[in-house]
């Protein structure tokens, strides 16, 4: 099994949407391993595109990647300061009152960053949490410029540009954040897409790197190889799989792979109209996908190769997250450990 992750890919990707944010800076969102990518390799790879600001979730995220990275970049912890991490070379995203005054003791030590909630009620302070704290917070930053590195937030519903939220949520930050002299976040990749007003001073994109929606435009980043275990004929009344739950039409040429929801291909892509493909021609899954192995109709084929492809240009994440009813990020997350991954 094969996942080969182009990185030259992702770098354009990042160039791209940089080029659409023109009057701020351009960071990364590399957690999850760099939305299962690799962020040991994928992060170094931003940098060298030109990003300074990179994005994790957790601290322990942080200190994976901050040895790959040179000392002028920026690791931004949107889990902020939990108790008992360790957070040298990281800066928090304090999420609360509660954490904004715990980060006390390391303030002298690091910068930090304040999240405010502008509508999504997930993470960021609240209007009362940030009356608290917000006086203390800003001066901190004209005293001894320890103050916040950044102040940002979260939109809802950025990959609908229609969607009422986007408005009120910017006009709630800007609410909040007027007279802050630090600089401001907003957008991830769904914010870059719905223009000037969203950007602010720093974005922060994300699945937009990788390949996904709703950047449209962006280059494909992963392609995902399985390999053929066995071929076997089969023909009408035959069943395929746990639950006999397909049969075929017409005399069929049946190939295992190696591959199933223990490597995050889900289970629910049995019998969805996903297919692995051998050069230009699709071939069906059929039958149920099981933990390791996933049957495919390669009766159209001349010669069954020795590997198929279930992710590639012509069947993206997105696509195939369709068919199992599911989005792009959750298919990226959950490619296992168990695919040989090649960088290039």
């Amino acid at each position: 099994m094969g996942l080969r992750i182009d990185t030259a890919a992702v770098a354009a990707n990042w160039r791209a949407l940089a080029d659409l944010a023109p009057g701020a800076r351009t960071g990364a969102v590399v957690k999850a391993d760099a939305y299962g990518l690799g962020a040991a390799r994928v992060a170094p790879a931003l940098y060298a595109a030109g990003a300074r600001d990179f994005f994790v979730a957790q601290a322990a995220e942080g200190r994976a990647i901050r040895p790959h990275l040179p000392e002028d970049a920026r690791v931004f912890v949107l889990a902020g300061h939990m108790p008992r991490e360790a957070l040298d070379g990281l800066i928090p995203v304090l999420n609360s009152a509660e954490q904004f005054f715990r980060d006390r003791a390391l303030r002298p030590r690091g910068a930090f960053a304040i999240q405010l909630d502008s509508g999504m009620h997930r993470l960021g302070m609240d209007n009362a949490e940030w009356a608290a704290v917000a006086s203390e917070a800003l001066a901190a930053r004209t005293d001894a410029g320890t103050g916040p590195t950044l102040v940002m937030s979260h939109l809802a519903c950025a990959d609908e540009p229609a969607h009422p939220a986007n408005a009120v949520q910017l006009a709630e930050f800007r609410r909040l954040t007027q007279g802050v002299s630090a600089p401001r976040s907003l957008a991830a990749t769904g914010g870059i897409l719905l223009g000037r007003d969203f950007h602010f001073d720093l974005t922060r994109p994300g699945i937009g790197l990788y390949g996904g929606a709703p950047f449209t435009d962006a280059r494909p980043v992963v392609t995902l190889s399985l390999e053929v275990i066995q071929t076997r004929s089969v023909g009408p009344g035959d069943c395929v799989g746990y639950g006999c739950t397909w049969t075929p039409e017409r005399p069929s040429r049946i190939a295992t792979v190696s591959a199933g929801y223990a490597d995050g291909l889900l289970r629910s892509l049995s019998g969805q109209g996903a297919v692995l493909w051998a050069g230009d021609q699709p071939c069906p899954i059929v039958g149920r996908v099981s933990m390791d192995l996933i049957t495919v109709d390669v009766t159209d084929l001349s010669v069954v190769p020795p590997e198929l492809e279930i992710l590639n240009p012509r069947q993206g994440v997105d696509a195939l997250a369709a068919c199992a009813g599911t989005i792009g990020y959750e298919i990226l997350t959950s490619l296992g450990h168990r695919y040989t991954r090649q960088w290039s």
